[in-house]
């Protein structure tokens, strides 16, 4: 059975239902909002939905598709679980397990301005895995920041009918475009909201509340030598460290358009 909840829903174009500033920071790795995001949405869904949570099931929380570098929605996913198992002990029951599905991603376009077609067709290039054995019967939840043509989770889907897999499918987004006459690319219009140039980046990675993600290092990695420079300059040593090693995790050195920045980080 498949279930789908989202928080807010996108109706006007010129009218958010959260601050765009704040989801912008978020989706450029600044952890506070994940958790304020994620304390939202929980509440949110467990209002409609906490008979479902309490029915017994085995539960088990995924967060977006990833390799090595977490998405932004895999820290909206953490903070998530911590509230569902707050509120699992709470009322006597099993604490829910966490699983993930692995994806090599095999491109550097941002899909954020893409119809479902088009971005269907650029992650169909992927590889993923999921351990079909760990999440078998269970009551499977899986948290995504924003929904906008519903190319991921028809990917999950294929994934999911691909593997064999049985069980109760929940998806659930912060966010979700319900009018279809908006263009997709107003995902994009909310991404970069408060991200214009290399200093709103290199502001955003001094933060305390800040992690890298899988966003903001590929937008590093694509930025030309002068910004590049500028934003090394502008960032500690141990920032430039957890940069590079991010980077190689995921075999961006491998990536022709990533390949000048990783060395320069290498030997800087």
């Amino acid at each position: 059975m498949n279930r789908s909840y989202s928080l807010h829903k996108i109706v006007e174009e010129q009218v958010s239902p959260f601050k765009k500033e704040e989801y912008s920071w978020f989706k450029f790795g600044d952890k506070f909002y994940a958790e304020k995001f994620a304390t939202q949405l929980f509440d949110g869904f467990i209002e409609q939905h906490r008979d479902l949570i309490l029915s017994g099931q085995e539960i088990v929380i995924l967060p977006s598709p990833y390799l090595s570098i977490p998405t932004a929605s895999n820290f909206l996913c953490h903070f998530f679980k911590m509230k569902l198992n707050n509120f699992l002990f709470n009322n006597n029951q099993k604490a829910c397990a966490e699983s993930k599905i692995y994806r090599n991603q095999t491109y550097v376009t941002d899909y954020g301005n893409l119809g479902f077609e088009e971005r269907v067709q650029l992650i169909s290039n992927d590889t993923y895995y999921i351990d079909r054995n760990f999440i078998e019967g269970k009551l499977c939840i899986f948290v995504d920041d924003i929904k906008i043509t519903g190319s991921h989770e028809h990917t999950v889907n294929k994934i999911l009918n691909q593997y064999q897999v049985n069980g109760d499918f929940v998806f659930i987004y912060y966010a979700e475009l319900i009018n279809k006459s908006i263009h997709p690319k107003v995902e994009n219009f909310y991404n970069y909201y408060a991200v214009k140039d290399v200093t709103d980046i290199a502001n955003i990675i001094n933060r305390e509340s800040f992690q890298f993600n899988t966003r903001i290092v590929k937008y590093i990695l694509s930025f030309n030598e002068e910004q590049f420079h500028y934003l090394l300059n502008n960032i500690s040593d141990e920032k430039r460290i957890d940069l590079f090693h991010l980077a190689i995790s995921n075999n961006y050195h491998q990536i022709t358009d990533y390949q000048n920045n990783i060395n320069t980080i290498k030997t800087a």
